[in-house]
């Protein structure tokens, strides 16, 4: 808890005041932000839904990792260290997903879901690959 915390209170420091700079910011990155957001709004949907279960905290507590993510990514922080960490947090999230019984939730949430990670992770080691 306390490092989803911290994380959450980095994000928030890091980024106020900050003038988002999308000068350097390609069609592939615009993609890549809206796989992260998509994936971020069906898991916002599926945890409200699945509240008060220990489920629906997880599912939340992944949307506002991508969330962040994203703001980091317009303030322009380490884009290469968070395209790095980007592929494994969304790369087990499917795993994770795998596990869980899959078909137990909305099945059309999940087809978008997977989709958008999928294509999320493809897109980070790209730019990872590109920027490093």
């Amino acid at each position: 808890m306390q490092t989803i915390l911290f994380a959450l209170t980095y994000t928030i420091v890091t980024v106020s005041g900050t003038q988002f700079d999308t000068s350097s910011v390609t069609p592939l990155h615009w993609f890549a932000i809206a796989m992260a957001l998509v994936t971020a709004t069906v898991h916002l949907i599926l945890g409200l839904e699945m509240l008060p279960h220990w489920m629906g905290i997880l599912f939340l507590l992944s949307t506002g990792g991508f969330v962040c993510a994203v703001l980091l990514f317009l303030a322009n922080v380490q884009r290469p260290l968070l395209y790095l960490i980007g592929i494994p947090y969304t790369g087990s999230q499917i795993i994770f997903w795998l596990l869980v019984d899959p078909g137990s939730t909305d099945l059309m949430l999940e087809a978008i879901d997977k989709t958008a990670q999928v294509a999320l992770v493809v897109i980070l080691a790209v730019l990872y690959r590109r920027e490093s």
